[in-house]
């Protein structure tokens, strides 16, 4: 599948260093021109021999080599490559990257180039959450660059949580979907995300306290499976992800608009926190205070129920509708009866009840409802639900329930 696919690795320093051996072997199994760059602190873990014995090619590591930058060779790598892929994608790494620093060969290449960039971040879990690396996380997604990982588990200094590079194969199917040959190549998939705001008058409104930091990582999970993903968001704190065609709307009304025109879509995933109700007597002007010590009466009307409304169509109904159920209490008990009551395939239940922290948080636990039954996660990285589930539905989309056959898209 990546026949002639010129692939520039840089291999940044950290003991997940060695799965890239793996990644080289598996790339050039599938016909990839593999060309490695290899940082000072990446060749403390793996050696330059073995890279080059792998990759078939030279291992570049010195950005002044005069008879290469006699002819500009740093410019050359940086331009000729139809992908660049960071593995591991160090604290380091990311932070020259992020500031336009280039110090050595792999920052001056990743700055001096337009070509696509792949990173997979391996670290120590307090290096990832540290703020100023997700600081760096986030400048570099708005500069496009896509994201692997981390994963999550023990790592070598023995603490548990985020950091782990993500899987050689992992990073293959991510750099397959940069290339539009993930699973879910020519599939159109929609993701609704965020709050709704509902007006009380021109300054006020109702909402709650969602971030919009689910959808927009199943976005992003999506997109990098090669889905073209439509994404309807209400006014979240975090922006939506980079190669996603985004909607965005205000209010429950507009969102079902929204959704209704970006449809047909094969899947549809409702991750957005709708309010269940709008001010019907919402004021043109702004509301004042006049003395009587008593608040102005709201009339509330029922808000269009999204998930419902789709799960329900007669015609043009996605194959896989997936709604989010945010319960305080009986989570299971709730998100199954809601299942059954809006007329969707699976629903992905939480509970966010103030002592939990997800609410608008980095985590989520949640639980995968469907005709089978509970499926309970553990607690993780928003990312890696994301993750997980836009691999289930890869599985469900790409595969027909009733022969156990791959399905061929007509999209």
């Amino acid at each position: 599948m990546l026949a002639g696919k010129k692939i520039l690795l840089i291999i940044g320093g950290g003991i997940a260093a060695y799965k890239v051996l793996d990644l080289i072997r598996r790339l050039r199994e599938r016909g990839a021109v593999v060309t490695p760059v290899l940082t000072r602190a990446g060749a403390e873990f793996v050696t330059p021999l073995s890279v080059s014995a792998l990759a078939g090619a030279r291992v570049h590591e010195a950005l002044f080599d005069l008879t290469a930058e006699a002819e500009m060779g740093h410019i050359q790598l940086s331009r000729s490559a139809d992908l660049i892929v960071v593995a591991p994608a160090t604290a380091d790494l990311m932070a020259k990257a992020a500031s336009g620093r280039a110090e050595d060969l792999a920052s001056t290449l990743l700055l001096a180039t337009d070509t696509p960039v792949l990173m997979a971040p391996a670290m120590n879990v307090r290096m990832w959450q540290h703020p100023a690396v997700q600081r760096n996380l986030a400048l570099l997604r708005s500069d496009a660059v896509r994201f692997v990982g981390p994963n999550e588990g023990e790592m070598a200094c023995g603490e548990v949580g985020p950091g782990r590079m993500a899987e050689p194969m992992e990073i293959l199917a991510a750099i397959e979907a940069a290339f539009g040959m993930g699973p879910l190549a020519g599939r159109h998939v929609l993701v609704t995300s965020g709050p709704t705001h509902e007006p009380i008058d021109p300054v006020r409104y109702i909402a709650n306290r969602s971030s919009g930091a689910q959808g927009a990582a199943l976005a992003a999970a999506l997109r990098d499976l090669g889905a073209r993903v439509s994404f309807v968001t209400g006014p979240a704190r975090v922006p939506p992800p980079e190669g996603v065609d985004v909607v965005r709307v205000e209010t429950a009304q507009q969102m079902l608009a929204a959704v209704e025109a970006a449809l047909p879509a094969e899947a549809a995933v409702f991750a957005a926190a709708v309010a269940d109700w709008r001010v019907a007597n919402a004021a043109g002007q702004k509301m004042k205070k006049d003395g009587s010590g008593h608040a102005p009466a709201l009339e509330f009307a029922e808000n269009p129920d999204i998930l419902a409304t789709v799960s329900r169509m007669a015609e043009g109904r996605p194959a896989l509708v997936v709604g989010f159920a945010a319960e305080t209490e009986k989570v299971v008990e709730h998100a199954s009866a809601k299942r059954l009551r809006k007329g969707c395939d699976w629903i992905v239940a939480n509970d966010v009840s103030p002592g939990t922290g997800i609410m608008g948080g980095t985590e989520n636990a949640v639980v995968l409802i469907s005709e089978q039954g509970a499926e309970h996660w553990p607690r993780m990285s928003k990312d890696v639900v994301a993750r997980r589930l836009a691999g289930r539905i890869a599985d469900q989309l790409t595969v027909d329930q009733s022969t156990g056959q791959p399905m061929i898209s007509t999209a």
